[in-house]
């Protein structure tokens, strides 16, 4: 049995997001939160509360032993980039992007 969990428009870069999410693609579940755990990126505790919703969605199913778990797959995609300016010498502007993710988990039995 599969269960999933989604996080749209998550205030983190994408590059850097894929770079946790790499580390975790096709462990077990408790092999996944303990790398996460010990991770220093900040994209990483919104990764583990992602993959905690994944098992306990999976759970509520009530057919997948959550023992069993593993990361099937999880994926981050590119959200819309809010676009900002901040003023700078001698009249200029210069543009801030603040990017955003979607991150997607999906979790299945062995």
């Amino acid at each position: 049995m599969e269960a999933s969990a989604k996080l749209s428009f998550a205030r983190l870069s994408p590059r850097k997001t894929r770079l946790v999410v790499d580390l975790v693609r096709g462990k077990r579940i408790q092999d996944a939160l303990t790398i996460l755990r010990f991770s220093p990126q900040p994209s990483a505790k919104i990764v583990i509360k992602l993959l905690k919703s994944a098992v306990a969605n999976a759970e509520q199913g009530g057919t997948a032993d959550v023992d069993r778990l593993f990361v099937k797959a999880i994926s981050v995609d590119g959200g819309p980039v809010l676009k900002r300016f901040t003023p700078r010498a001698m009249g200029r502007a210069s543009r801030i992007r603040k990017p955003t993710s979607h991150i997607t988990v999906v979790v299945a039995d062995k």
